[in-house]
């Protein structure tokens, strides 16, 4: 496949990925996803990659990839496919897959599905903007035009995906049921490319799930919302829509969900105090959940049929 291409890659087999962020240690919840993802592909003779999803580079932290992969590694996991073995359908690092963003980017603004945005989330709540169920929805005020006198302002414009013109998504989650979504209530016009030059995860995480030939994808509950974005983006450029499981999210000592910025269990600390990879792996699996509808898993309401 080559940079630019945005055909997706044959596949004859299922499968499915784990695609992590290098921002700080994986903890528990972060694992048990991993191992879900991966248990689930390794049952069905499948297909197992590991994409590292770095395209936050200013919150990249330097050596967190490695000690990742040694971690997964350590666990017990293997992968066919990812930044350390090659593949098919690389590269696997989202940093090193900026010209096929921008291939798909531009097919997009070549269908009329793009423009400009210099909003903010504080110009939303100053306009009285509609709330919706992630906070302010934009309702395409720059959709003729930036606002505003100048055309070309300081800090730049980021990209928004004209979301309204097909904004309803109906999936079935393997986990959640059948989901029905509407992009003008959820968000409105969602930002593909930040201001700041970066990608935005809803595309390129669409992007590379469709062209790797992703079948099925497995994580969190807290990404539920993520999925009808990252649905109508591949209905409109024609690309396969894999199969969703939307897991729940492990609690940590206090009942909250487990983040890396909070200092959560990581497995390296569970390392140090001499678990074996088997008990690991038990362990992870029995870790308290927070099911699907509770408040700290799931702050954002959706309809269901």
């Amino acid at each position: 496949m080559t940079h630019s291409s945005l055909e997706p890659i044959l596949r004859d087999r299922p499968v499915g990925r784990y695609a992590p962020s290098p921002t700080g240690d994986l903890h528990l919840g972060n694992l048990r996803t991993a191992l879900v993802a991966w248990q689930s592909i390794r049952r069905q003779g499948g297909i197992f990659i590991l994409r590292i999803e770095d395209i936050d580079r200013p919150r990249t932290v330097p050596g967190a990839e490695e000690r990742m992969i040694e971690d997964l590694r350590w666990l017990g996991m293997d992968w066919d496919e990812g930044p350390d073995v090659g593949g098919p359908a690389g590269p696997y690092r989202q940093s090193d897959r900026d010209e096929i963003y921008e291939a798909a980017l531009a097919r997009l603004k070549a269908a009329g599905l793009t423009y400009p945005c210099t909003c903010s989330r504080r110009d939303l709540r100053e306009a009285s903007a509609p709330h919706g169920e992630e906070g302010p929805v934009h309702l395409g005020d720059c959709r003729n035009g930036i606002r505003g006198a100048n055309p070309k302002p300081r800090n730049g414009a980021s990209t928004r995906f004209r979301a309204g013109l097909d904004p309803v998504v109906e999936f079935n989650d393997r986990r959640q049921g059948p989901q029905r979504f509407d992009l003008n209530r959820l968000c409105g016009d969602f930002v593909i490319r930040r201001r700041d030059g970066l990608w935005a995860y809803q595309l390129a995480c669409a992007i590379d799930d469709a062209l790797m030939g992703i079948t099925e994808v497995v994580r969190g509950g807290d990404l539920l919302t993520s999925t009808p974005r990252q649905i109508a983006l591949m209905r409109v450029l024609g690309l396969p829509i894999p199969e969703y499981e939307h897991i729940e999210l492990v609690m940590d000592d206090e009942g909250r969900r487990m983040c890396k910025r909070d200092g959560s269990c990581s497995l390296r600390s569970l390392r140090a105090k001499g678990l074996t990879p088997a008990e690991t792996r038990e362990l992870i699996m029995k870790q308290p959940i927070l099911n699907h509808g509770d408040t700290e898993t799931q702050r954002i309401e959706h309809k269901k049929f």
